[in-house]
């Protein structure tokens, strides 16, 4: 069942991405179906989280999307080379999000294979999750409630044994923010 608007709505974005562990992400672009378990996610608390691009309330043409409504994709680009998928979670203009930092596919792996280059290409990073599933920046500000993108709770159940929760990664600019306990992985599935 695809999550409706009021999952990514709540205001509790931590929570948020510990439950969007055992959900499905899938895309749809020119045909080409890819489905991912979500394996991995961090948590960026918006303007009072160092770590988070809307730090101190900031607002470019960048993180835009971030101030979208709840469930809505902010893609940027790290490192002039890395496609990275976030869910807006929250209410308009309240910058909460989640980062996508890992799947395992279900369906399309010769698709994701063909976008990594390699087959049984890892999907185990941000930036490869994205490339594996085809978004990158122009799916920015898309809604995940349409065609293109979506995420479905399809009945994965997560032993919480099997979560490793810990600080986030590469924000080690954050200063305190960057230990908070705002990353969730699944260790075994």
């Amino acid at each position: 069942m695809r999550l409706d608007r009021s999952f990514y709505e709540r205001p509790d974005v931590v929570g948020i991405a510990r439950d969007l562990l055992g959900k499905v992400v899938h895309t749809r672009f020119d045909g080409a179906h890819v489905a991912g378990l979500i394996t991995e996610t961090e948590a960026y608390v918006g303007a009072e989280d160092r770590a988070s691009h809307a730090f101190g309330g900031r607002r470019t043409e960048r993180n835009a999307s971030m101030y979208a409504r709840g469930g809505t994709a902010y893609v940027y680009i790290c490192y002039g080379i890395h496609h990275l998928f976030n869910i807006v979670t929250h209410t308009a203009g309240v910058p909460h999000a989640v980062l996508l930092r890992g799947v395992r596919i279900l369906e399309g792996q010769a698709t994701a294979d063909g976008r990594r280059g390699k087959a049984g290409a890892r999907t185990d990073g941000p930036g490869t999750a994205a490339q594996a599933l085809g978004i990158h920046r122009s799916h920015d500000g898309t809604d995940l409630l349409g065609r293109s993108i979506w995420i479905a709770d399809e009945g994965h159940v997560v032993d919480p044994a099997d979560v490793r929760i810990g600080p986030r990664v590469g924000v080690d600019y954050a200063g305190r923010d960057a230990l908070l306990p705002y990353r969730f992985r699944i260790v075994r599935l």
